[in-house]
Parts: structure tokens; C-alpha cells; sequence
């Protein structure tokens, strides 16, 4: 009984045809093929309709797809296959065909005949050999535009700088004449003309695209800028804020004071005293105010609170104080203008005008470490490391500096 399959003796695959099996020797050099009268697999998915060789196959693609549903096609392509060559005339064209076409013949492979001279032009425009040779025979070996074309299509083949190879007796059609040298020059222009103009293309492109980048950019940009500015407004109406309830608190301290030295009048003259029903409502916000939660002081608060007390610490010389304020305001300065220069973080302790003007009063150093400043060296300096300089901090002392020299009833309370 003939057998319906071939199969390899070295691995056990099952192959349809004569040919599948020299593709199989081919990739994997196995030559030991058997007829079989084990039939390959045709198990067709009822759903979508791809063939399945084998059982293994069929379930990947249940696996894959959900599809379960096959139909055994096998007999209907099952066809009786041979290894022995068939028994034909030896005069009849058939019987020569098959002569040739035995597979395991060693076929001589050459390489094919082109036309010299479009092989010429196109080494003459940089192609190497052999991907000129390939273009011109695949390109139907008939003009230099066919050729290019061929190139710019198979660029990206791995095997574009491989000669080919033909059999020996491959017929090769005779080549059209070339191109006179008027036309090749023609050619050869209009070629760099469409170069030009796909590079002009690309270029127009990715200028596009640069521009894409640059408003995205810019948008960003603008955007930062905006948080920016909205940020600085919020702080200073809050600074502005806090000016007020301190101008608030000033007043209010300078009535007190006056209901004072009215009632110590009234008493110096025999007078009685005034019900204290104006004072009442003050009574009951600061009832209120002391339900409030306790939260932790800003650092603007603590630089606030510690100009406030060397203020009321040296109450008696205010031209003493306010200078004091100013060297503050220029150290502070010039941290944020120079941050880079050591010279301005760094403060002797035991200058003569440094002591005159803020380290003999209360409360000026402490300032200065609230902003950042350490001790150092036993005490000697005090000095601000380059890594903890906080412009953020340096500008609200700022601000802070501004506001107690140009605010009169600072420091009053």
C-alpha cells in the first residue's frame, strides 16, 4: 500500500509532500525520510475556518480563541505519496522535466546575466555590486528607475547584499538598451529631485513637530509663571493681613491705655468709676480666642514674634532698634542676591559693628537663626551652609524686616 505521508526518521515529523519534506531537510539537514500510511492531520475550526495539522495545534488554537468546534478534513486531502521517481518515456518532455526536477540532484548555480551597463550606473551612484546585481535581476533587468525603485523597496532585506544565484540554465531574457547618456543624466536628476523633495518633506515634518514642542513648552512655562504670581499674591495679602490685625492690636492697646489713665483720673479726683461695659466684648473674644486649637507658629510668626520682643526690649530707643531692623534687612539681602558667596553667610560674632548695631540687642541673633544661621567654630561665627539657604524663609524675613521698620505701632503690644 502506497504510502499517504512522508516521515523524517531522525525527528518523527509527518510531512505532506515531497517538497515539504526537502524544505524540512533543508532547514534542519535531517535526510532520512520514510513513507507512512499515517495520514498528517486536516482539522478545520468550524468558526473561522484555519487548519490544524495535528491535535497539539488544533488545541493551542482552542486555547488561543475559545474556538472548540473542528471538522476532520484529512481523508479529503489525503493523496497516495511515493519516494520512487515514476516510470515515463524516456523521449517525451515530461520524462526530461522530471529528469531534471529529481529532487537530491546537484543543480549548478551561477550567477545571472545583467545589463553591464546599468550594473555600471548604478555602481557609479554608490550601490555595491552585488545589491546591483540582485536589484537589476529582480527588477525584470530593464531600466535604471526599476532598479532604484527595487533598492528603495528592499533596503531593509537582510540579504539585499548577497549575490544572487540562478540555475545554470536559466534562460535570462535578452536586456532592453540602456539609456543614452542624455536620458541617464535626465534620470539621474530626476532621482535627486525626488530625494530633495522627501527630504524636504521630512524635514517640514519634524519642524512640525519641533514647534508642537516648543508651544507645549511654552505652555508649561506660562503655566508655572501663573502658579507663581497666584502664590505671591496669596502672600501678600497675607502679609497685608497680618499688618492689619497688628495695627488692630496696636490701637486696641493704646485704648486700653487711655481707659486706664481716664479711670486713674477719675479716682485721683474722687470720681467713681465708669462701668466697664465697653470692655466686655473684648472679654468675650478673648473667651473666644482661647477655644481656638493651639496650632504650631509659622516661621514667619516666630521671625514676627522675635522682632516683636527685642522691639518691647529696647522700647526706650527706637533709633537704636529700627538700625538694628536695617542691618537685619541687608544681611538677609544679601544672602538672596549672592547665595553663592560665603562672605555673606558667614558672621564674626565678636565684630565691633555687628555687636553695636544686633548682637548686643535681645532677640537679633535669635532672629538670624531662625532664618538659618548656626553657631560655629565654639561660637565664633555664625554662619549659613549654601544647602540650607531657603530663599523662600530669606524672603518672608524680608518681608517681615520691611514691615517693622515702615509700621509705626509695631511692637506696641
Amino acid at each position: 500500500m502506497a504510502g499517504v505521508s512522508l516521515q523524517c526518521g531522525d525527528c518523527g515529523a509527518l510531512l505532506k509532500s515531497v517538497e515539504e519534506a526537502q524544505e524540512h531537510a533543508e532547514l534542519t539537514s535531517h535526510s532520512n525520510f520514510s513513507e507512512s500510511t499515517e495520514a498528517v492531520l486536516n482539522l478545520v475550526c468550524t468558526t473561522c475556518g484555519k487548519p490544524c495539522r495535528s491535535k497539539t495545534e488544533s488545541d493551542l488554537h482552542t486555547k488561543r480563541t475559545g474556538h472548540s468546534e473542528f471538522v476532520d478534513k484529512t481523508s479529503e486531502a489525503t493523496k497516495p505519496i511515493s519516494l520512487e521517481v515514476p516510470k515515463v518515456d524516456a523521449t517525451s518532455d515530461e520524462a526530461v522535466n522530471a529528469t531534471t526536477d529529481q529532487p537530491g540532484e546537484n543543480i549548478e548555480m551561477v550567477v545571472p546575466e545583467v545589463d553591464k551597463n546599468l550594473l555600471e550606473e548604478l555602481q557609479s551612484m554608490g550601490f555595491p555590486t552585488e545589491r546591483a546585481t540582485r536589484a537589476l535581476h529582480y527588477s525584470g533587468n530593464t531600466s535604471l528607475e526599476a532598479a532604484v525603485n527595487w533598492i528603495v523597496e528592499h533596503e531593509n532585506d537582510p540579504d539585499i547584499d548577497q549575490m544572487p544565484l540562478v540555475p545554470a540554465n536559466t534562460k535570462v531574457e535578452a536586456p532592453k538598451p540602456s539609456l543614452t547618456p542624455e536620458q541617464l543624466k535626465a534620470k539621474q536628476q530626476e532621482l535627486r529631485e525626488r530625494a530633495r523633495k522627501k527630504k524636504e518633506e521630512e524635514e517640514k515634518r519634524m519642524e512640525r513637530e519641533r514647534e508642537k514642542e516648543r508651544i507645549r513648552v511654552g505652555k508649561e512655562l506660562l503655566e508655572a509663571k501663573r502658579i507663581e504670581e497666584e502664590n505671591e499674591r496669596k502672600r501678600l495679602l497675607a502679609l497685608r493681613k497680618a499688618e492689619k490685625e497688628e495695627e488692630k492690636r496696636a490701637r486696641e492697646k493704646i485704648r486700653q491705655k487711655l481707659e486706664e489713665d481716664k479711670a486713674e483720673r477719675r479716682r485721683r479726683l474722687g470720681l467713681p468709676p465708669e462701668e466697664p461695659s465697653a470692655s466686655k466684648p473684648s472679654t468675650v473674644v478673648e473667651e473666644k480666642k482661647s477655644t481656638l486649637p493651639v496650632r504650631p507658629a509659622t516661621k514667619s510668626e516666630q521671625m514676627r514674634e522675635c522682632l516683636r520682643s527685642l522691639k518691647q526690649n529696647h522700647k526706650d530707643d527706637d533709633a537704636r532698634v529700627k538700625r538694628a531692623f536695617q542691618t537685619l534687612l541687608t544681611y538677609v539681602g544679601n544672602v538672596v542676591k549672592n547665595p553663592d558667596e560665603e562672605k555673606f553667610r558667614k558672621i564674626r560674632l565678636s565684630n565691633q559693628t555687628f555687636q553695636e548695631r544686633v548682637g548686643a540687642l535681645k532677640g537679633g541673633i535669635d532672629f538670624l537663626e531662625i532664618c538659618g544661621f548656626e553657631k560655629m567654630e565654639g561660637g565664633e561665627f555664625l554662619f549659613l551652609a549654601r544647602d540650607k539657604v531657603d530663599k523662600a524663609i530669606l524672603n518672608s524675613a524680608g518681608s517681615e524686616l520691611d514691615s517693622a521698620i515702615k509700621n509705626p505701632f509695631f511692637g506696641v503690644l
